[in-house]
């Protein structure tokens, strides 16, 4: 058997030869011989000279826009594969619920892909779509709400009819389950261990008080009863019209997806009708400043047998700019400068561990579990905050940390730190873009915001541009503002919202001293 097994390999072997080298290496094998004084580097005689791909960094595929008679922008970036990401994308979030009770954008997620006129129930959505090797979801944000499907390229126009059916049919009778998913995940929301769903809930609140991008992205308890099919129709009958609307595909022919929307969205008719004059709350953000506190016991949120220790967490934040501004690259090279993360990681240079948050805070301060810069952009104002967790006795020295951070945010940076941070940026950019749908949601937001997209060579061409001189200028205009604080746990040792704000106006970032009689 063995000498079978060997035999096969060898006439494998010289049929290898013979095909890919040419009979004379065939000849000079099957004799016995060898190539002499050839190294492994040097190309092998006979075999032709390789032709390498090209890399220029600019992507293969521009980015096709069509608009319909009706308003709707078709969208479309093609990208090698059998699989697409097909999705409608809508001006529509939490943010324009002003004049409605909050929680709609909620109930719509929750509400979608659950039946329709054509399909009975979520389980036949599903199957159709499995068909096509597909998966469906609806997200919603403060500014946008996004249906998406991922399936194959040839069941295209079967997506296209089910998203259609999806989006302009929300089935009322199962309003009832709505609900209770809605309280399911606003009970979930505050008993996680995870903590920064809920403190970046509050710090929107805080930094935008009762306006557009400060209204509840959740659903406040007391609103789920509120919602009903009559409230639901009335705002989708003002906010779900066709020129507020992009429907973005990522795999696909252009001109194939132009002609699956005038098929299925075109003429379509949405169960709520439609109005002659939309009211549209055209509100722009106006940021506040102030401070949300929540006291609450951190003891035991744990989800295992392992305890994880009772914590304080704070947010700082200040106001940034737009999407839609220059200063939005410098911001975003900011923020990846300022980094951070949790106190343990098992990374190194690529997980930010030569950010600042870890060199001047995690380093340093042992007893700080976490530190890490997040930046929220939407089309009329943004927000940079840092997030920080620590023990409870320890907080009014951690508030002192993040706000001299601050305040360090306006000194020159260094150029060999800079480079690191615009190329982490753009690396980060690159690798995102490679999943598809994180190509269907870019080129969805930049269409529906601006009517056009910008590609990745020319961002990162944007990236290059920042200087350490836009770093200094972005950061003073920042500290200007006033701050906006959230808080959660046990807030006793918590500086006064006036103090943070000393805090932030002083040259060195230090809280103003107390003095106490007694300890």
């Amino acid at each position: 058997m063995a000498t079978h097994m060997s035999r096969c390999r060898t006439w494998s072997l010289l049929f290898y030869c013979s095909q890919r080298f040419g009979i004379a290496a065939y000849r000079k094998y099957s004799s016995g011989g060898a190539y002499p004084n050839i190294s492994l580097s040097s190309p092998l005689p006979g075999i032709p000279k390789p032709v390498f791909a090209s890399v220029d960094g600019q992507e293969k595929y521009e980015t096709k826009i069509t608009t319909l008679e009706n308003g709707l922008k078709v969208a479309s970036q093609n990208k090698f594969g059998q699989f697409c990401t097909v999705g409608i994308l809508v001006n529509s979030g939490s943010r324009h619920e002003a004049k409605y009770p909050s929680g709609i954008a909620h109930f719509v997620e929750k509400l979608a892909f659950s039946s329709t006129a054509q399909y009975g129930s979520k389980d036949e959505i599903l199957l159709t779509l499995e068909k096509h090797g597909g998966i469906c979801d609806c997200q919603t944000s403060r500014d946008t709400t996004m249906y998406a499907v991922s399936a194959e390229v040839k069941g295209l126009d079967t997506v296209v009819s089910l998203l259609s059916d999806s989006f302009f049919t929300l089935n009322d009778k199962f309003m009832g389950m709505t609900r209770m998913a809605v309280r399911f995940e606003l009970e979930d929301l505050n008993m996680r261990p995870d903590p920064e769903p809920l403190l970046t809930e509050m710090i929107h609140a805080a930094a935008y008080r009762g306006n557009t991008v400060g209204l509840p992205r959740f659903c406040p308890v007391d609103n789920v009863d509120k919602i009903d099919k009559m409230v639901l129709h009335s705002y989708l009958r003002n906010y779900f019209c066709p020129e507020r609307m992009v429907l973005a595909g990522v795999g696909i022919e252009h001109e194939q997806l132009v002609e699956c929307a005038r098929k299925y969205l075109l003429d379509m008719k949405p169960v709520w009708g439609t109005s002659a004059v939309a009211n549209v709350d055209l509100s722009v953000a106006q940021y506040t400043g102030g401070i949300v506190k929540m006291e609450k016991d951190m003891s035991d949120v744990s989800l295992g047998p392992t305890p994880i220790p009772e914590l304080t967490h704070i947010m700082i934040g200040l106001e940034s700019c737009s999407f839609l501004e220059d200063d939005f690259i410098p911001f975003a090279v900011l923020n990846m400068m300022m980094g951070g993360g949790g106190s343990f990681s098992a990374g190194g240079p690529g997980k930010g561990m030569f950010t600042r948050l870890y060199l001047n805070v995690l380093n340093r301060h042992h007893w700080m579990y976490n530190a890490t810069s997040y930046h929220h952009s939407y089309e009329d104002s943004g927000l940079l905050c840092i997030h920080a967790s620590a023990d409870p006795r320890q907080v009014r020295e951690m508030v002192e940390i993040i706000t001299r951070e601050f305040i360090q945010m306006a000194g020159s940076p260094g150029e060999m730190e800079l480079e690191r941070a615009k190329t982490q940026l753009k690396s980060m950019l690159m690798m995102n873009l490679e999943s598809r749908p994180v190509i269907f949601e870019d080129v969805g937001r930049q269409v529906l915001s601006t009517g056009k997209r910008k590609l990745p060579h020319e961002l990162c061409d944007l990236i290059s541009n920042v200087t350490a001189s836009d770093i200094k200028r972005v950061t003073t205009k920042m500290l200007r503002s006033k701050p906006a604080v959230a808080a959660l746990g046990d807030l006793t040792e918590l500086p006064s919202y006036e103090h943070i704000q000393a805090a932030l106006s002083s040259k060195d970032g230090r809280l103003p001293r107390m003095y106490r009689l007694f300890r």
